[in-house]
């Protein structure tokens, strides 16, 4: 049976996630200018930039400057990612970013080991450890999630025995914080989940935690995030990040050439289709996504910034 939510709640991360896999060097003023403009559409929350070592994300070596340049809009969640106490430092510091702390585990050991470079022991054990500073900073822990929720291009396909028992490790991290999480995210990715995939694992989670809000993190690499959001949205879920212009794609993935993260032009398109309200000015969306896609320097996988927005072809036709 269908349980398709009145409202979604969309978590713009194209600025972080999609700029950071660039080749090519974005400047820091187009990246405040893109942020800004994502900033109008009516989006309650966007992810700026990320608090990581430039060695390794040499697209975010000016993460203050374009925290510093952005003209912040009321209503607006700015957000970041940290990984480290330095990390967190440098978000505090900057004194324009929500600040929320999260504790993130990876299904897949394997995925674990390529891209931290670690066992999922010492994993926990890290988590542990930015509790502790998350606490120390007065910062409250608001969200858990698990990476490579639903497959892994190192180790397969991830068992649903396997994501709930990770899942359970991450409320049993909660539990010795004693802290209570609002919202449970699945990540895909690599772009391993497909929509009778998303139905039976929402399902098993909500039926074991039936109060736990869910949100969805999902990855195009193979065609199916709209088709998979449809299916998230059919269970209930009312929670999703999105990537304007379908920015983004995992940079330890190791999938050459792969797709980015669900498209928030066309997902916005989906849910209002669907009778669903996302409180979004479309037509401000796709300027941002027009401008997502010259300041890369390349085309954007998203569908509607092409093909048109359907409420404006009818009213060009009189409907």
């Amino acid at each position: 049976m269908s349980d398709l939510p009145k409202r979604v709640t969309i978590n713009e991360d194209g600025p972080r996630e999609g700029i950071q896999i660039e080749k090519t060097r974005v400047p820091t003023a187009d990246k405040i200018a893109l942020i800004d403009a994502l900033s109008q559409t009516g989006l309650a929350e966007i992810q700026t930039v990320s608090f990581v070592s430039p060695k390794k994300v040499p697209q975010w070596n000016d993460a203050e400057d374009v925290v510093a340049g952005l003209t912040l809009r009321p209503g607006v969640r700015y957000t970041s990612l940290y990984l480290n106490a330095r990390g967190l430092d440098r978000a505090i510091a900057t004194g324009r970013l929500s600040i929320e702390g999260g504790i993130s585990l990876s299904a897949s050991s394997a995925f674990l080991s390529r891209n931290m470079d670690m066992t999922p022991e010492r994993q926990r054990e890290t988590r542990r450890e930015m509790i502790a500073l998350f606490k120390a900073n007065n910062v409250p822990i608001t969200k858990g999630s698990v990476n490579a929720a639903f497959g892994c291009n190192f180790q397969g396909d991830i068992p649903l025995d396997q994501l709930l028992a990770t899942l359970e490790d991450v409320f049993a991290l909660a539990a010795e914080a004693d802290v209570t999480l609002e919202t449970i995210g699945l990540s895909d990715t690599m772009g391993w989940a497909t929509p009778g995939q998303v139905t039976r694992t929402v399902g098993t989670i909500r039926e074991r935690y039936p109060n736990q809000s869910l949100s969805l993190h999902l990855h195009d690499t193979r065609g199916m995030a709209i088709a998979n959001a449809q299916a998230g949205l059919e269970m209930g879920v009312s929670d999703f990040d999105t990537s304007v212009g379908g920015l983004g794609g995992c940079p330890f993935a190791a999938h050459k050439g792969a797709a980015g993260n669900l498209c928030t032009e066309d997902f916005v398109f989906l849910c209002e289709e669907a009778g669903i309200e996302t409180g979004i000015d479309f037509n401000a969306l796709i300027e941002a996504s027009v401008l997502a896609e010259r300041i890369v320097g390349h085309p954007l996988p998203g569908s509607v910034r092409k093909g048109g927005s359907l409420h404006t072809i009818r009213a060009g036709l009189g409907q």
